[in-house]
Parts: structure tokens; sequence; C-alpha cells
């Protein structure tokens, strides 16, 4: 099912598909995905300015269609940008254009016309350049002439996730990047994260590697998938062993973590990421340690609202969590690792029990750490039914 992001993504495009530009604009843009929005923002721009330098230079009196127009403009770019930039699609409109559009405002007038103020300066219309820019598709590697292109992978609450190729090593590497309408509390919890990443050394655990001050960004190993789309597009032909290597392989992380002193407080099918290598072999890596717990961290002893994907039921503030309202959400994921499906099966089998140990309501008869669980899974064997090849 497509979210609500991916439903706005596909309204803005067919809004901009049926609106013609052309091909002096068309050409200015090559980007084959919103080149043709852009072109017909700059064409519309462009024919605005050009009428407004016009009429300053004669009867100071801005039509009420074009004044109106030109103000569902502003507001159109204003929207449509921030719809961009939600789905990791940094743009930048040109200064001076911003500039522009800010001295004509204050005097638009969406009723009987608009008046140009006497001392009016034209406005430099733009028309052999393009005035919409990608902002954060490049970033300069310390050892490299030019900047290394980045792609974009995925987008989270806080953060949008980049790819790019280092070109001495041919390896492909992630670059997380906090949004830029974060906030300073915000920004703080993303540091937090990389500091907190940054000192944890495990095979299942995702490594980062320099936080960049000036872009508020990370760059950290790069993962091919997340668990819940490896799942969905594998989960007829994934053997039962291939299932518990997985799942041993989560939960070796997350005890990891647990000895650490740390608690990660959002484990989801999409934060938990998987490499996968030519032989089909996978390894797991935790992710997003954005809500991670520890002993010194001024946000728990502050936050009370429940948070994370997979919410506890029976946990009324954030600050109380502990590992058993862990466990809650790790019955879950692995409930999607041996089933295939979010929806907890019954405990009619050996994995079914084990699961519903994980989420019963009684927090005393879930188990009470994650070495219990392991034990249990590690003496699993696959049904009858089953391969275990």
């Amino acid at each position: 099912m497509a979210s609500p992001l991916d439903l706005m993504l596909a309204d803005l495009r067919e809004k901009y598909e049926a609106v013609p530009a052309s091909g002096a604009f068309d050409r200015l843009y090559d980007d084959p995905e919103w080149g043709h929005m852009f072109a017909v923002l700059h064409k519309r721009l462009n024919e605005h300015f050009t009428d407004i330098n016009g009429r300053a230079e004669t009867t100071h009196h801005y039509w009420a269609e074009n004044s109106r127009d030109l103000l569902a403009l502003i507001r159109d770019l204003e929207a449509d940008l921030h719809t961009l930039r939600r789905a990791g699609v940094e743009v930048e409109l040109a200064t001076s254009y911003v500039t522009a559009l800010q001295r004509c405002r204050p005097w638009l007038s969406p009723s009987g016309g608009s008046t140009v103020p006497e001392d009016f300066e034209p406005i430099e219309v733009i028309a052999y350049e393009p005035v919409l820019t990608h902002a954060s598709t490049r970033m300069q590697l310390n050892k490299q002439e030019h900047p290394v292109e980045l792609k974009m992978v995925g987008s989270g609450s806080y953060a949008h996730v980049y790819s790019y190729v280092d070109p001495d090593y041919g390896i492909k590497f992630a670059v997380k990047r906090a949004k830029k309408e974060l906030d300073e509390r915000d920004i703080g919890r993303f540091k937090r994260e990389f500091a907190v990443l940054s000192r944890l050394s495990f095979p299942y655990v995702v490594e980062v590697y320099r936080y960049d001050e000036a872009r508020n960004e990370y760059r950290m190993e790069y993962c091919d998938t997340t668990l819940r789309n490896y799942i969905a597009k594998k989960n007829d032909t994934i053997s039962f062993a291939a299932r518990k290597r997985i799942a041993l392989q989560f939960l070796y992380g997350i005890n990891y973590l647990h000895h650490q002193k740390l608690l990660h407080r959002d484990i989801s099918l999409q934060n938990v990421l998987l490499k996968v290598f030519g032989s089909g072999a996978v390894l797991v890596k935790l992710s997003d340690f954005g809500l991670v717990k520890d002993r010194s961290s001024e946000f728990t002893r502050t936050q009370t609202e429940v948070k994370g994907t997979i919410r506890d039921p029976m946990l009324d503030s954030f600050k109380d969590y502990a590992v058993v309202n862990e466990i809650y959400a790790i019955g879950h994921v692995l409930a999607y690792i041996f089933r295939g499906r979010e929806s907890l099966p019954p405990a009619t089998d050996e994995i079914g029990r084990i699961i519903h140990k994980c989420v019963v309501n009684d927090l005393g008869q879930r188990y009470q750490a994650v070495t219990e669980l392991i034990a249990e899974l590690e003496r699993l064997e696959a049904p009858p039914s089953q391969t275990t090849a």
C-alpha cells in the first residue's frame, strides 16, 4: 500500500505533467523526474517578472488576474518544494528570485489589481540557466578534488539517507542527513544517535564513520534493504534455517546493546537492515538509534510520551521503558521473520508459543532477558514440512 507521502508525490507529478512548459525551459533541466515541474515554474516566474518590469516602466499597475496568479504561484512554490523536501529532494530557488518574490509580495493584492511601487527596481530575468537546483545531490570527500554524486535511498522522521560510491575503493557508503526543519532538541537527538553508534562495535550493529557539523550528517556503512522488504520479496522461498539465522543475528545484536546498558526503543521492520551478498547470505544490521535509552540520557529523564514504531500497550510512560517492553517489539519482529506477516500467529506451535511469551500482557510472564530468547531459538528445529537446507 502506498504511503501518504508517495500519494502526495504522485499527485505532484500529475499536477505538473498536465501543464505545458516550452522547449526553451525544458532544455535547462535534465532531471528526468522533476525537470518538467522546474521548467513549468521557471516559465511562470519569468512571465510574471517580465510583465512586472514592463508595468513598472509604464502604468505602475499590475492587472488583477495576474496578481492573483502570482500569489497562487508563490503558494505553489512554498507548498510543492516543501513536499519535495519531505521526500528527501532538496531543491533551492535562485537567491535573486527569492529576493524578487519577497519584494513583490507586500504590494500584491488579490483583488482590484496591484500598485507597483514608484521606486521598484527591475527584476533581472534569468532565461538561459536553471533557477531551481538540487541542493543535496553532491558531497565533497576530503581526498577528492570533485564532489561525489549522492542518491536518495530512504527517508524517516528525522533524516534522509543517501548513498554514494567511494571513487578510490569502489565501495558504496551511506550518508544520513538530518532534515532541515528539525528543532534544536531533535538535532541534539540526531547527534546523540551518532555518538552512541560511534562507540559501538559489533557485527550486527551498523557502523558509522564521521560527523559533519556543517550539514548535520554522518557517514555509515551501506545496507542493501530492510528486513520488511527482504522478507516481503522472498517470503515464499526462504527456508526455516535461513529465517532462524536472521532471527538469531537480530537477537545477538539486541543482546549486545543490552549488555552495553542501552535500550533501542524503536525496534521495527524498517530499522533492522540487511546486507545481502552474492551467494544469497545476509547479515543483519541494527540501525536508527534516535530513541536509544542509556543512563546518562537527558531525553530519557524527561521524555514521557510513548514513541517507537511497535509500541507496547502495557507501557504508560516512555521514561519507564525497560527490557520487557523491548521484548514486546522483538516478538513482533520475530513473528515477521518466521511467518512473513505482521500479524501475530496463534500459540499453536513452538514458534507461536515463543512469540506469545514475548507479547503477553502480563509483564512477569514475558522473557526477562534476550539471552532467554536466544536459548529458546537456538534449540528450535524446523517443522517437518519445511526444508532445513
